[in-house]
């Protein structure tokens, strides 16, 4: 790869990983708030498994995004 396209390359894996970051964080905290609100409002127990199947979700695609950043860094790697 040629300077350019590497720098350009390098900027968007650091950008993919902070949204997977993200992810992650926003995930928890989703999940955390919903498993406490949803007793606390009175709801049945099943809507927290809507919670917890969101974060399954989510943690299903941030493990896919953290395999293809892997992927691309061995591959800018020459690996």
């Amino acid at each position: 790869m040629d300077g350019g396209n590497r720098h350009t390359t390098e900027h968007a894996m650091a950008r993919k990983g902070r949204v997977i970051a993200l992810v992650i964080a926003g995930t928890m905290v989703i999940w955390l708030l919903g498993t406490a609100l949803v007793p606390w409002m009175g709801l049945p127990a099943r809507y927290v498994f809507l919670f917890d199947l969101a974060a399954i979700a989510a943690f299903i695609w941030v493990f896919i995004n953290i395999w293809q950043l892997w992927r691309l860094r061995q591959q800018l790697n020459g690996k």
